[in-house]
């Protein structure tokens, strides 16, 4: 019950972002966008090295492995692997027409709902690899670890899901559409996730690798995407405080809870 709870948390996140497209009549404010990217970011940061990097490390050391060998391969490992879903998936980010990704003949709306998608992957990456560790057991990892971590992402998971059903709105979607792909965005994070936990057996001998990896496909969302996005325009520093707040929560959820 306690691993259906963590996977379907994540995506409650999304679900309830996507859902104040009921509640909000125009765009949402620049400021408060941007102070919820920068919020999103620290949440991420925070979740990399304390529930991934540090994980990984511990276990590796258990393992009698060099300690820092699987941190820096997975997590470089992770940063390509994003490189590459970055420059092949095509999708638009936030106030921009330039599309990314490989040419493709999309809707906007479509691409808008695939770059938050690609965001996603690494979350339900992170939450299913943590789970299988704690699954395992002797791993260093803790169901409250999990479950923090669960926690975390679904309430970076929040502001996102808002930040895309949004804007799908203002390009002239209904409400129940917006919401429904604002939605359907997340809907990657669990399914990765199972099928991550689905693997556990495979996965245990290389879980230090995996947690890195993770991580690093997590930082790469936030320093290639959502800090960009946050620091755009006037009213940066709104940005910068929102990482300070994502950062200190999800700091102390994970060491709370673990």
């Amino acid at each position: 019950m306690e691993v259906f709870w963590g996977l379907a948390i994540p995506f409650l996140g999304t679900t309830l972002g996507a859902g104040m497209v009921f509640l909000m009549k125009n765009k949402i404010n620049k400021i408060i966008e941007k102070l919820l990217l920068g919020f999103a970011s620290g949440v991420m940061i925070a979740a990399s090295v304390w529930s991934l990097l540090i994980p990984s490390i511990d276990m590796a050391k258990t393992q009698n492995v060099v300690e820092w060998i699987p941190g820096a391969v997975g997590f470089l490992l992770g940063i390509i692997f994003l490189l590459i879903l970055d420059s092949i998936i095509p999708h638009l980010h936030l106030h921009t027409d330039k599309p990314e990704g490989l040419k493709a003949k999309i809707q906007k709306t479509t691409m808008m709902v695939l770059a938050v998608t690609l965001h996603n992957i690494p979350e339900g990456m992170a939450v299913g690899v943590v789970f299988a560790g704690a699954l395992a057991q002797n791993t260093g990892i803790t169901m409250a670890g999990a479950i923090a971590l669960a926690i975390g992402i679904a309430i970076q998971n929040f502001p996102e899901g808002a930040i895309i059903s949004m804007p799908l709105k203002s390009e002239g979607m209904s409400k129940p559409k917006a919401f429904l792909y604002g939605t359907l965005s997340g809907i990657v994070e669990p399914i990765g996730a199972i099928l991550t936990i689905a693997l556990t057996n495979l996965v245990i001998p290389i879980l230090p690798y995996f947690l890195s990896f993770a991580a690093g496909a997590m930082i790469y969302v936030v320093v290639e995407e959502l800090i960009p996005e946050s620091q755009n325009g006037e009213h940066s520093n709104i940005g910068t405080i929102g990482v300070a707040l994502g950062f200190v929560l999800m700091m102390i959820l994970d060491v709370a809870l673990s």
